[in-house]
């Protein structure tokens, strides 16, 4: 997986903790570690154990040209890159999955709408950090409440439609409430709520 992640992104591994690898990525560290057992990780985006990270990039072009050439992974958006709807704030994205089936994303935003530090750091590749975190909930109030309470701030939710987005998730009729939340410093998380398909609650863990 280490092999892929440096093909694929350009990551530069920095350290090998027991069980680990930690690789860096623009500013922002990734940590692989290896699982005990092996478990799902394809989730849909509607689907409540789905977790994405998405990687910011200075040309989608060129991303997805030296994404091709890392064999293994597999396509979510199958028309290729979509452009949102503006309330989205009109990124392009393209969602898709590492070998173990992780889903990712790469997003190219608007000029100027871009972390100021990233066009500094690009030197010629097209992969310039890790943009946001995002899990899908099916309770936005109640997570938005959990993650207040360890220090991050809630932003303003939006609401993605329309086909575009349906082709970026592959799911039909795709419409999903995204709220913001940010902490001490990039990159920021952001809570997923499927309004259709709606999201499915997994089962309770301990009876909790």
């Amino acid at each position: 997986m280490a092999d892929f992640y440096r093909r694929a992104f350009g990551c530069l591994e920095v350290a090998c903790p027991p069980g680990g690898i930690s690789l860096r990525l623009g500013e922002e560290a990734l940590s692989l570690q290896q699982a005990a057992t092996p478990g799902r990780a394809d989730f849909r985006g509607n689907e409540t154990g789905f977790q994405h990270f998405a990687i910011a990039v200075s040309d989608m072009r060129l991303a997805l040209d030296r994404l091709s050439a890392a064999a293994g992974w597999t396509p979510i958006s199958l028309a290729g890159p979509e452009m949102l709807p503006p309330a989205s704030g009109g990124v392009t994205a393209f969602k898709f999955r590492d070998p173990e089936g992780h889903p990712l994303e790469l997003l190219q935003g608007q000029p100027g709408a871009m972390r100021q530090h990233w066009p500094s750091m690009a030197g010629g590749a097209p992969f310039l950090g890790i943009d946001h975190s995002a899990i899908s909930v099916t309770d936005t109030a109640r997570s938005a409440a959990f993650y207040g309470g360890l220090g991050f701030t809630v932003g303003r939710t939006q609401r993605n439609r329309g086909i575009e987005q349906a082709r970026l998730d592959d799911l039909a009729g795709a419409e999903v409430d995204v709220t913001p939340l940010t902490g001490s410093g990039p990159p920021h998380l952001e809570l997923l709520r499927y309004r259709h398909p709606a999201a499915c609650p997994r089962p309770a863990i301990d009876g909790s």
